[in-house]
């Protein structure tokens, strides 16, 4: 079995912002593959699946995510490298893709949530969504809703995450990295 866990926050006011977008690939998922709707209250999120794979957008808002990954990933006995979280990520310019096992949380309070419940050793794709001119701005500027400018890209975006999250089904990581990794947008769209 394997879990892909989406994060974001719930709530409309927050669908269109760069913390969000790990929600925006959980549902192009679940929509391509018709999973169905298995969400209970002891999972605190929207849990979806089909015969082989959970997807799972945590409805504890961002710095408890953990709080949801760890009853479905002890539920369906989940195993750590089965298990792929999918994130906004401030380090990577907006529209790059990483892939990445392990490793620190960089400051994000949902992977540092989910690394206190269930360790760090899962995988990750990280989704570049850039950077405030100040360190000071991280938590607002998380939470604004994407310029127009990216908002044009971000279906484009959000298609090729899902797709590279298809291919980690049946492909190894490093094949995965050489094919799906992105260092801006711009590698889409030309």
């Amino acid at each position: 079995m394997t879990l892909f866990v989406g994060l974001g926050n719930p709530g409309s006011q927050y669908e269109e912002t760069r913390h969000n977008i790990g929600f925006k690939v959980i549902d192009a998922l679940i929509e391509k593959h018709e999973a169905r709707d298995i969400s209970k209250s002891a999972f605190h999120g929207e849990l979806y699946r089909t015969v082989s794979t959970l997807f799972l957008k945590p409805t504890t808002y961002m710095n408890l995510s953990g709080k949801s990954v760890l009853p479905v990933k002890q539920f369906f006995k989940v195993e750590m490298e089965n298990i792929i979280v999918i994130h906004d990520d401030i380090d990577l310019p907006f529209g790059a893709v990483r892939f990445k096992r392990g490793g620190g949380h960089g400051g994000h309070n949902g992977l540092k949530s989910i690394d206190s419940m269930i360790g760090k050793e899962y995988l990750r794709i990280r989704i570049g969504v850039g950077k405030p001119e100040h360190k000071s701005q991280v938590a607002d500027y998380v939470l604004q809703a994407f310029v127009p400018e990216e908002m044009q890209q971000i279906d484009a975006l959000v298609s090729h995450v899902a797709e590279a999250a298809d291919a980690l089904l049946h492909w190894d990581l490093n094949e995965v990295k050489s094919r799906y990794s992105l260092k801006s947008i711009g590698g889409l769209v030309q």
